[in-house]
């Protein structure tokens, strides 16, 4: 068992399975884990009819390996960041209704629909409250709306509601992806 996960063994014994053992798991809602023994021919009829699964093991290794698998499918994913990008501000223009950052990809690769952060001297910037996602509102090449710029290419990009860009920050893009947890 785990913090997140319990299990519960409801009943063990000795001997072959029979029918007590089955509609015991029925009313329990449980599976039937059986070790160098077999169920009844009452007990394997009744546990077909209530749809019981009975796992039989000659292992015990393996009885343990497959409840704990169960148990981890029940997990659910870690969410772990991964960085994508690096982007320099090299030149920053300012326009009427936008702040315009002529900037340089590091390493990686910036996506239009890259989650973002904003990063001066090291310290984020932007955004600086938990659980908040930065977007960019523009991503350009020259003159021409793209969807992504590679690394050692130049790009011009805007900040979504965000306008306090200044040469030699950093915009860092990263994505979310799910990571399967073990026990």
């Amino acid at each position: 068992s785990t913090q997140e996960i319990l299990v519960s063994v409801i009943h063990k014994g000795v001997g072959q399975i029979n029918e007590s053992d089955i509609v015991l798991a029925e009313a329990s809602d449980a599976i039937v884990i059986a070790f160098n023994v077999r169920p009844s021919l009452q007990a394997s009829r009744l546990a077909d009819n209530a749809g019981i699964e009975i796992k039989m093991y000659s292992i015990i290794y393996n009885a343990i390996e497959e409840v704990k698998s169960a148990m981890e499918g029940m997990l659910e994913p870690k969410v772990q960041e991964k960085i994508v990008a690096n982007v320099e501000i090299r030149e920053v223009f300012k326009f009427d209704k936008a702040t315009v950052a002529g900037c340089i990809v590091l390493d990686g690769k910036v996506k239009r629909d890259s989650k973002i952060r904003l990063i001066r001297d090291g310290i984020v910037i932007y955004p600086t409250a938990e659980g908040v996602n930065a977007e960019l509102g523009s991503l350009k090449r020259f003159k021409d709306d793209v969807k992504e710029v590679s690394s050692g290419y130049e790009c011009g990009l805007s900040i979504h509601n965000f306008n306090d860009l200044q040469i030699g920050d950093v915009i860092e893009g990263y994505e979310q992806v799910a990571v399967k947890r073990t026990l």
